[in-house]
């Protein structure tokens, strides 16, 4: 009750008569300044500033993961040559090296989950900051009713992907992991199937709750308009390919950021999209390298005829594709938010 006269009252006030213009979005994070460009005024150019700016700082997290692949790939040629033996020998090489790699990839693969962690919840902190002042902006336009809408369905879908992520799905992705590992060292085909079962639920929540997500946002009507049909074609493919596991729905949803383009130029929301990329593109850019280092590591295992250990280290690099899939969700999941609320301010 007390949050319903809270959200009543926080639509009146936002119906009070006060110019778009004057409405400011809130200060980025302390994690993303300083990344934040310094050029606001055009989207394009300040988009490239905050890439560059976030490539250049994930270096020490390249060199990390190539020490990490090199470590896991030593430990896979040294269980290698013990496995041309046989019997106790053969399986104590198994044991041995199943615990060897998991110890090798756990320490920074802990690291970089308690990041992505980190990176939701300060995403939907932020969100928290930001969706009210659009809210304002787009009410000051006239559009109380249609701002109401998209506050309460963001806020919600935002709260329940927020807590969904932190107290089940990255869990799962610590138990995934631990099947995983005793599935090398133990060869126990259940274990392999439970660790999949894991993988596809993580998937599948994540799927189903950014479709639901979409539909309410083209039930409302604000998912929708024109752009250059190259440029959002490539943008489609590009996430698509970039965020595995929900990278196609990601991909469809990315025409709400895109055709919008245009009405940032000229508003304060531009802040806004701004400070969520940039405290949104390192962590990710971060768990993307060792996601792209772990894939390459276990191509070049694959080669030693370790199958267990090969699949093991395929698992980490899926672990790291989950955690990539889910702080892409709720970045952009608020991004196509406050573009609509940006379309509605005009």
């Amino acid at each position: 009750m007390k949050k319903a006269v809270f959200a009543i009252g926080i639509i009146f006030l936002l119906a009070m008569p006060v110019s778009a213009a004057q409405i400011t979005a809130p200060t980025v994070p302390e994690s993303g300044a300083e990344v934040m460009p310094e050029n606001n005024d055009s989207f394009g150019l300040g988009l490239m500033e905050l890439l560059r700016s976030a490539l250049i700082r994930i270096q020490p997290d390249l060199r990390e993961a190539s020490k990490v692949s090199l470590g896991a790939t030593a430990a896979v040629m040294m269980v290698s040559i013990l496995q041309s033996f046989s019997g106790s020998v053969k399986h104590a090489a198994d044991l041995t090296g199943a615990t060897v790699t998991t110890a090798v990839l756990l320490l920074s693969t802990n690291s970089l989950i308690r990041l992505g962690f980190e990176t939701v919840t300060e995403l939907s902190e932020y969100g928290k900051l930001l969706l009210p002042v659009m809210t304002a902006a787009m009410a000051a336009q006239g559009g109380v009713t249609t701002s109401a809408a998209l506050y309460t369905g963001t806020a919600v879908f935002d709260a329940v992907l927020g807590s969904l992520i932190s107290k089940l799905l990255l869990p799962m992705v610590y138990l995934f992991l631990a099947l995983a590992a005793a599935n090398a060292a133990l060869g126990e085909q259940t274990l392999r199937k439970m660790a999949d079962f894991i993988k596809w639920l993580v998937s599948w929540c994540l799927k189903t709750i950014l479709t639901v997500y979409t539909t309410y946002m083209g039930i409302t009507g604000v998912v929708s308009g024109t752009t250059d049909a190259v440029a959002l074609k490539a943008t489609k493919v590009t996430i698509s390919s970039v965020v595995p596991v929900v990278g196609g729905i990601l991909s469809d949803a990315s025409e709400a950021v895109l055709v919008s383009a245009g009405f940032m130029k000229n508003t304060a929301g531009i802040y806004g999209i701004f400070a969520v990329l940039a405290v949104f593109l390192q962590p990710f850019l971060r768990i993307g390298a060792h996601y792209l280092m772990l894939k390459l590591t276990a191509a070049v295992c694959g080669t030693f005829g370790c199958k267990s250990l090969t699949d093991l280290i395929g698992d980490f690099s899926t672990a790291m594709g989950l955690l990539l899939a889910m702080t892409g969700a709720v970045c952009l999941m608020l991004l196509i938010s406050t573009v609509c609320f940006l379309k509605g301010v005009g």
